[in-house]
C-alpha cells in the first residue's frame, strides 16, 4: 500500500466525518483547476491547490461518479488524469451554462447537508448568516452590488490556495450571491406552482 493509497483510505473517512464542511471547497477548486488547465491527476491537482493527493483523488471520483469529469486520454501506467466531461453543445447547452449549473448544483448539495448536520457543527459554528432581499435596481445599479460584494470578499480570497493566511479556527464558508432580475410571469408559468 502506498502512501497515496493510505491518504485516499484516510480521505475517504473524513469525507463522511468531519471534513463535509470542506466538500464544496476542493471540489469547486478542482473543477476551476480543470477548466484553467485541462486535465490533471491527483497528485498534480495536489501540487496546485495545496491539499493531500488522497483528499484530490477522492474527489475527482466524486465528480466523475456524478458525472462532470471523466478520464482524459492518457498514454497508461499508473498517472490518472481527469478532465470536464466532453459535451456536445448542442445537446447539452453552452459549457457556461453547464458549468454554471454544476456549481448551482454543488451549492445546493453542501446547503442541504449544511442544515441536515448542523447540529454536529461544533457550537460556535452552528449558525448561518443566510438571507435574500429584493431590491429595485438598474443594471448598473446590480453590477455596483456585485462590486461591493467582491470588494468585501477581497481579502479572504488568498486563504483558499494560502492555507497559512487563514487564522485559527477558519472553516471554508459557502459564500453564495445571485443578483438577477425577477422577470414578470408570462402565461406559460400557469399551473407551474
Amino acid at each position: 500500500m502506498t502512501v497515496d493509497d493510505l491518504n485516499a483510505r484516510d480521505d475517504d473517512r473524513a469525507a463522511g466525518t468531519g471534513e463535509k464542511l470542506r466538500e464544496h471547497e476542493v471540489r469547486t477548486a478542482l473543477l476551476d483547476l480543470l477548466a484553467e488547465v485541462g486535465a490533471v491527476t491527483a497528485t498534480e491537482a495536489a501540487s496546485r491547490l495545496g491539499y493531500s493527493s488522497g483528499l484530490c483523488s477522492f474527489h475527482l471520483r466524486q465528480l466523475a461518479r456524478h458525472g462532470y469529469i471523466e478520464e482524459a486520454p492518457h498514454s497508461g501506467g499508473r498517472a490518472r488524469p481527469w478532465r470536464l466531461k466532453q459535451h456536445t453543445p448542442a445537446a447539452d447547452g453552452p459549457a457556461e451554462e453547464q458549468f454554471g449549473d454544476l456549481a448551482r448544483g454543488l451549492e445546493d448539495e453542501s446547503w442541504q447537508r449544511w442544515l441536515t448536520q448542523r447540529g454536529e457543527a461544533p457550537s460556535e459554528w452552528r449558525h448561518d448568516e443566510a438571507f435574500s432581499a429584493v431590491a429595485y435596481l438598474t443594471p448598473d445599479e446590480m453590477s455596483g452590488v456585485a462590486d461591493v460584494i467582491r470588494r468585501a470578499l477581497a481579502p479572504y480570497r488568498d486563504r483558499e490556495q494560502r492555507p497559512l493566511a487563514r487564522p485559527d479556527g477558519a472553516l471554508p464558508v459557502a459564500l453564495i450571491t445571485r443578483l438577477f432580475p425577477l422577470l414578470p410571469h408570462t402565461a406559460g408559468d400557469e399551473g407551474q406552482d
